[in-house]
């Protein structure tokens, strides 16, 4: 299988370590919540809310602080009400951007959205504008110091995933959406640990960047990736490796 996708090349890692688990913490409890108050608490009957508690402890989240976020969405402690949202635009090599967004504030999410586009040199478009070239589809990733691409490779195609990539530095699985659950059940089973699962946004054609729209857009993904009420950026941009070693 090949690494056409290269839906890790959207993935920015920033900040010190402490902002960085904070940050993603943050992330994940409003994701856990959410799903609570959409599908209810019962984790095994909630596929959302199953793969928001893996993903939680795959970051090495206290187990009271997933039991709470449960809760709150359930209701059965208070908490802030959030909504989901989707924000499309373009960056300034003309790369789509896909952004989601938890907040309980509409108005603040997408004011804060909107100023990150303009001050970074992309335009924010209509809902529809760039969605159509992206699939939904099941991602994890694997750490190459604890699991060998070996190892990946076999569950993989047993289980029936779409692609399996290791030229970014992580071992990176992609499957079908409808298979997503059995292909992490099955690396599960087999315990090689996975230090994210999710739903994702794989693009089916790629921008390339050069040296000079390189830095703007990743400068746009950063800024995009640093709002309070952001919890995923999606883009189907590449950059070659002599690009980035020029940036």
């Amino acid at each position: 299988m090949s690494g056409h996708n290269k839906w890790s090349t959207i993935k920015h890692k920033k900040g010190a370590a402490d902002a960085k688990r904070g940050r993603l913490f943050s992330r994940l409890i409003k994701e856990i919540t959410v799903a609570a108050r959409l599908g209810g608490g019962d984790v095994d009957g909630n596929p959302r809310l199953r793969s928001a508690v893996a993903a939680a402890k795959a970051a090495n989240m206290p187990k009271d602080n997933i039991e709470r976020a449960i809760k709150k969405g359930t209701g059965e402690l208070e908490g802030a009400a959030y909504e989901e949202y989707t924000y499309e635009g373009y960056a300034p090599g003309g790369a789509a951007v896909l952004v989601e967004v938890l907040t309980d504030n509409k108005n603040r999410a997408t004011s804060e959205v909107r100023h990150a586009f303009s001050k970074h040199g992309g335009s924010l478009g209509e809902a529809g504008c760039v969605s159509w070239i992206f699939t939904k589809k099941g991602l994890l990733s694997f750490d190459p110091a604890q699991v060998s691409e070996d190892e990946v490779m076999e569950v993989a195609l047993e289980a029936g995933a779409e692609d399996v990539d290791a030229s970014s530095g992580e071992i990176e699985v992609v499957t079908a959406l409808e298979d997503f659950e059995a292909v992490k059940t099955a690396f599960e089973r087999k315990k090689l640990q996975y230090t994210a699962a999710e739903i994702g946004m794989v693009p089916q054609t790629l921008v390339e960047l050069d040296a000079k729209t390189a830095p703007q857009t990743l400068k746009l993904m950063n800024a995009l990736d640093d709002l309070e009420d952001v919890q995923k950026v999606w883009a189907n941009f590449d950059i070659a490796e002599e690009v980035m070693k020029a940036i």
